[in-house]
């Protein structure tokens, strides 16, 4: 049958696909737009396939706070060129993904992908229809979704990193500010975890070994290497855990003194860090 320029126009508008690639799925489909649409879609497929094992590493990092600021969610949609990140379809798409993780409260990524949008098909179904028009590979590279008393949050000016700092014992106290300082050097000093008692086995095993090298590089004795080492791991622990690192904005106090001179008792339970880098 014949397709007239009306018929692919239509498609676009169903679809958001290219005036060729329309015209080239309802040819194919002998006219018929659910069945065109179903060709659309494989075609995404076939190019998320494709493109499976490229990097990501553009994209934008949104976030979601609930009403009360006891709940925030953090979503990476993630792309491989910064044109694509800038597009509206893109960019559309990936406040639909938090809404629905901020209406949904999906409890993992996993979840949040398999939620059903408003045309009832899955968020990683949408992805998949965007990965095929656009024509390269689009992700979810990262989920967060974190309670607490409060939850304060922070995106980076270039919109490829998010924070959200978690607080309990709060009594009151408008943690807004502090919150956001501590996000921001969160931000920018990546703490590997929230305490020395948060840091993994692995972790604290490199940085011995690393220690251990570097003091019989220094030509001291082996017998005071492992104490050598532990010395080291304390310095470790400064620099890398939050509540010990030294507060950017006043180097005289740490992060744990700073909660403690804003509340007595005021605590941060957790907090998450995503990036598109």
């Amino acid at each position: 049958m014949s397709i007239t320029a009306a018929d692919v126009n239509k498609l676009r508008q169903m679809t958001g696909a290219g005036m060729m690639d329309c015209k080239k799925a309802l040819t194919e489909a002998n006219g018929d737009f659910e069945a065109a649409v179903d060709i659309l879609r494989k075609a995404g497929q076939k190019v998320a396939a494709k493109r499976a094992d490229n990097e990501t590493n553009e994209g934008v990092v949104l976030v979601a706070l609930n009403a009360d600021h006891s709940n925030g969610k953090l979503i990476a949609l993630a792309c491989e060129t910064e044109p694509v990140s800038k597009v509206a379809d893109f960019n559309n798409l990936a406040k639909t993904i938090i809404d629905k993780a901020a209406a949904s409260h999906a409890p993992s990524a996993h979840d949040l992908l398999a939620e059903p949008l408003a045309d009832g098909r899955s968020v990683e179904g949408h992805i998949i229809e965007l990965t095929g028009k656009i024509g390269e590979k689009i992700t979810l590279a990262a989920y967060e979704n974190v309670s607490a008393e409060k939850v304060v949050s922070y995106i980076h000016s270039n919109n490829k990193i998010g924070v959200l700092v978690a607080f309990e014992n709060v009594q009151g106290v408008d943690v807004s500010e502090v919150g956001k300082d501590i996000a921001m050097q969160i931000t920018a000093m990546k703490p590997v975890a929230l305490d020395k008692d948060g840091v993994d086995a692995e972790t604290i095993e490199r940085e011995i070994e690393i220690g251990k090298d570097q003091a019989r590089q220094e030509g001291k004795p082996e017998a005071m290497l492992e104490k050598i080492a532990v010395g080291k791991l304390e310095k470790f622990y400064k620099e890398q855990t939050l509540l010990n690192q030294q507060f950017v904005k006043d180097s005289s106090i740490t992060i744990r003194q700073l909660l403690e001179q804003t509340q007595k008792g005021l605590t941060i339970s957790s907090f998450k860090r995503i990036a598109l880098v």
